[in-house]
């Protein structure tokens, strides 16, 4: 076997050891909060589909450095199951929100979601850089949770919003939450210290992801009642179109800014092509 090979056989199994360990770990801290994790919807096959992706993402970080991307991305799916699955009245959509966005900041967490949040809140709090960081954290759990509840308003009522309105609420997806965190929780101090700046790119990236997840799971949505943008009249090719302008632009953001930060950089590249591959979906558009 050639070197080259050889090496890249390796680096790939280096990455699959560490998504089985980091799954492990994440089944291990699933099981503390009571309920939140109901087997039928969290299986094995879904926490090794996720490490997968956050493994492979940032396979240098090791499992340790990966806790908070990994925990993060947990909480998002698991709030996003209570405001689609669980939820039936606005109300309890609202204050499922705003318990939320009142344990980030501090609050007592009264229920296993917020529970899960607050010790999120808590580790992020280890890093040195968390500090001058949290209120751009708040915020950005703000909008993922607006976001949601957004969606389920569109759900509830019928509406149907145009593809740039569905895209705008892209923060529903929670990517940018994630990210986020994970470059609070590993970043070096040019990461630390551009966070505003990252999150634009990475708002960019999750817009594209919105879309591949909604093409991915559309069988499985429709099924559920699920908001879908291929059940919002929009049609396959505009939606093909669409991914591929967002795939492009956000290519050239991420080249933009791997002159600074080569890891960053790779990071959010990435998170577009193993998602891509993953889902067997390729409408990543032209090289730039």
């Amino acid at each position: 076997m050639p070197g080259e090979e050889l090496e890249e056989a390796y680096r790939l199994g280096r990455t699959c050891a560490l998504a089985a360990e980091c799954g492990r770990d994440l089944r291990r801290c699933a099981q503390l909060y009571d309920g939140l994790f109901p087997g039928a919807a969290f299986d094995t096959e879904f926490y090794q589909a996720l490490t997968l992706g956050t493994a492979f993402s940032a396979p240098w970080a090791g499992a340790g450095g990966l806790k908070a991307v990994n925990r993060s991305a947990l909480w998002v799916l698991a709030v996003g199951r209570l405001v689609d699955h669980t939820a039936t009245t606005r109300e309890q959509v609202d204050r499922l929100t705003r318990e939320c966005v009142e344990v980030a900041g501090g609050a007592v967490p009264r229920s296993p979601v917020t529970r899960f949040l607050a010790d999120l809140r808590d580790e992020l709090a280890t890093v040195e850089g968390f500090g001058p960081a949290q209120r751009l954290w708040h915020d950005q759990l703000a909008r993922t949770l607006a976001g949601m509840a957004r969606a389920w308003v569109w759900r509830d009522t019928s509406a149907v919003p145009t593809l740039e309105r569905y895209l705008d609420n892209a923060d529903s997806r929670g990517s940018c939450f994630v990210d986020l965190s994970h470059w609070i929780y590993t970043g070096d101090g040019w990461t630390r210290g551009h966070l505003d700046e990252l999150r634009t790119v990475s708002r960019q990236v999750q817009r594209y992801l919105h879309l591949l997840g909604d093409v991915a799971s559309y069988r499985r949505d429709l099924s559920w009642g699920d908001l879908n943008v291929l059940g919002l009249g929009v049609t396959g090719g505009e939606v093909t179109t669409a991914m591929a302008g967002l795939a492009r632009e956000a290519t050239g953001l991420i080249e933009a800014l791997r002159g600074c930060s080569p890891r960053a950089a790779a990071y959010l590249g990435r998170r577009i092509g193993f998602n891509a591959g993953f889902t067997g979906i390729s409408d990543l558009g032209p090289a730039t």
